[in-house]
C-alpha cells in the first residue's frame, strides 16, 4: 500500500470512529436502541465499511417488464440481454409465451425483445462480429412420472436399403411383432440409407449397415396396460413392398417413466444494433443444455444437450461457421454431461474442468482433462479433491488469462443430491504434468457459485446453495474476493437476495457486477412451501469504485489487431500500472466459457496510455472486449469497447 492510500484509508478511518463516539457520547444508550437491522445498515453504508467490503443494491424493474431471467449477456453497446424463454413455467411454454429484455444499465431503460422460439435453457456465446449467437432450447417440458399417461420412449428406426434414404412423417405408426402393441410418433425423422460394407483385403461385399433414425414415440391409448417391458421389432404401418421389409423399428422398454424435457435445434444471432433476433440455419442435433465454445477459428462447437426425445446427445458435437451460418458435424464423437464447462487453451486445445450442470450418466464424461478436437484424444488431469462432486460447480479461467489457471468452485452431487462441497481446486495448464491442488476453502458447501472476473485481477464469488436448489432454505448470502495474484480469498460485503439455481452473474463496462435470477424449489426450511423464481436484479459496487475517481480512459481505435499498439488518452497516465481487454460475459447455470480476462503491455507518456495486444489467435478471440485500466490503487477506468477482428 503507497503512503498516499494509508493516509486516505486512516483518515476514512478516523472519520468514522470519531462520528460513532460523538453519537455514543451524546445519548449513550442510542446505540443500543438502534434496532439491529438499523444498525447493520448504518454499518454497511459507512464510507469506510464501502471501501472495504463493497455494497449491493436491488434493481427492481416495473412490473410490466419483469421476467423470469435465466440468461445474460453482454452487448457491445453496454446493454445487457436477459432471456427468459418460457422461464421455467410450463404455462408459459403452452401459451408460446416468451419473453426477454434488453436493460441498460446506465440509462435504467427497458424493452420487450420479440423472442421466436423457446429459449429457455438454451445454449449462447459471443461472436466475432459482436452479435451473440443463441442455438437450442425447449421443445416440451419434462412430465413426473406420475403426470404421464401415456407410455412412450425411444424408437430406433432402421433402414437396411443401401440405395436412398427415407422420411417417416409425424403420426407413423409404429406395432410390435411380439407384444401387439402399437405406438405413434411425435415428430418426423429422416433415416439415411444403409452403408455398404467391404472386406479391406479382398473387397468382396460383406453386409449392409443399415441407416438409423431416433424418434419419440407414445402409446395410442393411455394407461399401464400399454406399457412394454422387453425389446421388440416393429413393423411400419403404410410401408409395402420392399420399403416394409427394409424399414423398421427397434424399441427397449416403452414406459410410464419420467419424461424428460426435450431440446429443439433452432439457432439464431442477437444483433445488439437492430436488437432483433435473426434466424439462421438450425442445428443438426436438438440440444436443451448445450454448452457453445469458440474455437481457434472463430467457429463455434456445440457441445451436449438434451435431444428432441428428451435423451443425452450421443456425442455428436457439430461447429457453427459465421461466415456460411451453417452447422458441421466434428469428425468424432465425445460425450459429455449437459452445459460442461469446456474452454479453449492457448495451444489450441480445449480444457474441460469437470464441471457441469446437470443431466447425463454419473459414469460418461465427468473426469476433467483436455481435448485435442482434431484427434479427439482426451487426456485426465489428476488432483481434483470431491470429484463426484462437481455438478453445479462453477469454473473461471483466473486472470490474467497468460497465465492459464482454471478455478472450479464448489459443486454438487449428480441429480437432486443434496451434497455440497467447500472446495475451491486451481489447475496450472502451463506446467508439464498439470494437477488441481486446493484452494482457499469456502466456509459452507456451495452448489451454484457465482464468479466474475473484475479488472484488478479479483475475482468476485457469491451467492449459491447448500441443497440442490436452495432445497431446506439453504441458500448463501455470502461472497468473497480471490485475489489471483497471491491465492488469497476474502468475505466482502453479504449480497441481500440469495441465488441458487437458474442465476448468474455479468461483469459491467463501468466496474459494478450484476446479478440475476434463482429458481427455489422450496420458500421455507420444512420444504412445505412452493418457491417463486426471483425476479430481482442485483448489482455489486466493488470496494475500488469506493476510492478516489476513477482513472479516465478515451478516445483510441476502435479496432486493434493482434500483435498491434493503441493509444488512449487519460488525465492520469502517471499511475495507470495494468490494462486488461475483457470478453463480455454470457451466462446460465454456472456455465460462463465466455468471460476472460488478458494482460496487455502498457506504457505510459504524458496524457496518454498505449497498450499491445499479444498475437496469440487461441489467447485473443476475434471479437468485442471491454479494455480497462488500473491505476497504482487498483481502482480501474470504464471500460473502452474495442474490437479485435
Amino acid at each position: 500500500m503507497t503512503d498516499r492510500a494509508g493516509r486516505r484509508r486512516a483518515r476514512r478511518l478516523a472519520i468514522g470512529a470519531a462520528v460513532v463516539l460523538a453519537l455514543a457520547g451524546m445519548n449513550g444508550p442510542w446505540l443500543y436502541r438502534f434496532g439491529t437491522e438499523q444498525y447493520h445498515e448504518y454499518k454497511i453504508n459507512r464510507p469506510e465499511y464501502k471501501a472495504e467490503n463493497g455494497k449491493w443494491e436491488i434493481v427492481e424493474f416495473p412490473k410490466e417488464y419483469r421476467q423470469n431471467t435465466i440468461h445474460a449477456a453482454l452487448l457491445r453497446t453496454g446493454k445487457v440481454l436477459l432471456v427468459a424463454g418460457s422461464g421455467n413455467d410450463q404455462d408459459n411454454f403452452d401459451a408460446k409465451k416468451f419473453d426477454t429484455r434488453l436493460w441498460d444499465p446506465v440509462k435504467g431503460t427497458i424493452k420487450k425483445i420479440p423472442t421466436p422460439a423457446d429459449l429457455f435453457c438454451t445454449g449462447h456465446t459471443q461472436l466475432e462480429n459482436g452479435n451473440l449467437l443463441i442455438a437450442g432450447g425447449t421443445k416440451r417440458y419434462e412430465k413426473l412420472k406420475g403426470d404421464v399417461t401415456k407410455a412412450g420412449g425411444l424408437m430406433i428406426v432402421h433402414n437396411e436399403n443401401p440405395d436412398k434414404p427415407i422420411t417417416l412423417p409425424a403420426g407413423t405408426k409404429f406395432t410390435g411383432k411380439e407384444n401387439g402393441r402399437t405406438f405413434i410418433s411425435k415428430d418426423p425423422v429422416l433415416v439415411p440409407r444403409a452403408k455398404k460394407v467391404f472386406d479391406p483385403a479382398t473387397g468382396a461385399f460383406l453386409r449392409n449397415d443399415p441407416g438409423l433414425g431416433r424418434i419419440y414415440v407414445e402409446a395410442a391409448n393411455s394407461g399401464k396396460k400399454y406399457e412394454t417391458g422387453t425389446e421388440d421389432n416393429y413393423r411400419i404401418q403404410g410401408l409395402t413392398g420392399a420399403e416394409a421389409r427394409n424399414t423398421y423399428g427397434i424399441a427397449q422398454k416403452l414406459a410410464l417413466d419420467k419424461k424428460d424435457f426435450q431440446g429443439i435445434r433452432d439457432a439464431f444471432e442477437f444483433d445488439p444494433v437492430a436488437e432483433k433476433y435473426i434466424k439462421v440455419d438450425p442445428m443438426n442435433e436438438a440440444r436443451w443444455y448445450p454448452t457453445l465454445t469458440t474455437l481457434s477459428d472463430g467457429k463455434i462447437l456445440s457441445l451436449s444437450g438434451l435431444d428432441e426425445i428428451g435423451q443425452l446427445v450421443p456425442g455428436k458435437n457439430e461447429v457453427y461457421n459465421p461466415s456460411t451460418k451453417a452447422w458441421t458435424y466434428t469428425k468424432k464423437i465425445r460425450q459429455f454431461p449437459t452445459y460442461p464447462a469446456i474452454s479453449l487453451m492457448q495451444n489450441g486445445k480445449l480444457f474441460y474442468s469437470g464441471a457441469n450442470a446437470g443431466y447425463g450418466p454419473d459414469d460418461v464424461g465427468r473426469d476433467p482433462g483436455i481435448w485435442d478436437l482434431d484427434t479427439n484424444k482426451f487426456t485426465k488431469v489428476s488432483g481434483m479433491s470431491d470429484v463426484k462432486l462437481l455438478e453445479t460447480a462453477g469454473t473461471v479461467l483466473l486472470p490474467p488469462a497468460q497465465d492459464e489457471k482454471y478455478m472450479v468452485i464448489g459443486g454438487g452431487g449428480v441429480g437432486e443430491s443434496e451434497k455440497s462441497s467447500k472446495k475451491t481446486r486451481v489447475i496450472d495448464l502451463l506446467k508439464d504434468d498439470p494437477k488441481f491442488v486446493d484452494g482457499p476453502s469456502l466456509e459452507k458447501g456451495t452448489r451454484y457459485p457465482q464468479a466474475s472476473i473484475l479488472p484488478d485481477d479479483t475475482v468476485l464469488i457469491s451467492g449459491g446453495s447448500e441443497d440442490y436448489r436452495g432445497r431446506g432454505a439453504s441458500n448463501i448470502l455470502q461472497s468473497r474476493l480471490y485475489d489471483a495474484k497471491n491465492g488469497e480469498m476474502r468475505r466482502v460485503a453479504d449480497p441481500l437476495v440469495g441465488r441458487n439455481y437458474h442465476s448468474g452473474s455479468i461483469l459491467l463496462p463501468d466496474g459494478r457486477v450484476m446479478f440475476f435470477g434463482s429458481d427455489s424449489l422450496y420458500a421455507d426450511k420444512a420444504n412445505t412451501k412452493p418457491g417463486e423464481f426471483e425476479q430481482r436484479i442485483e448489482i455489486y459496487t466493488p470496494p475500488y469504485l469506493y476510492r478516489d475517481a476513477q482513472p479516465s480512459l478515451s478516445g483510441g481505435p476502435k479496432t486493434v489487431q493482434r500483435g498491434d499498439s493503441a493509444t488512449f488518452s487519460t488525465q492520469h497516465a502517471s499511475s495507470i500500472k495494468t490494462a486488461r481487454l475483457i470478453r463480455p460475459s454470457a451466462s446460465t447455470h454456472v456455465t460462463d466459457v465466455d468471460q476472460k480476462s488478458i494482460a496487455l503491455d502498457v506504457k505510459a507518456s504524458g496524457n496518454n496510455v498505449t497498450v499491445t495486444v499479444p498475437k496469440n489467435r487461441n489467447l485473443v478471440q476475434s471479437g468485442w472486449y471491454m479494455l480497462f485500466v488500473t491505476d497504482d490503487q487498483g481502482t480501474p477506468s470504464k471500460a473502452q469497447w474495442v474490437r479485435v477482428p
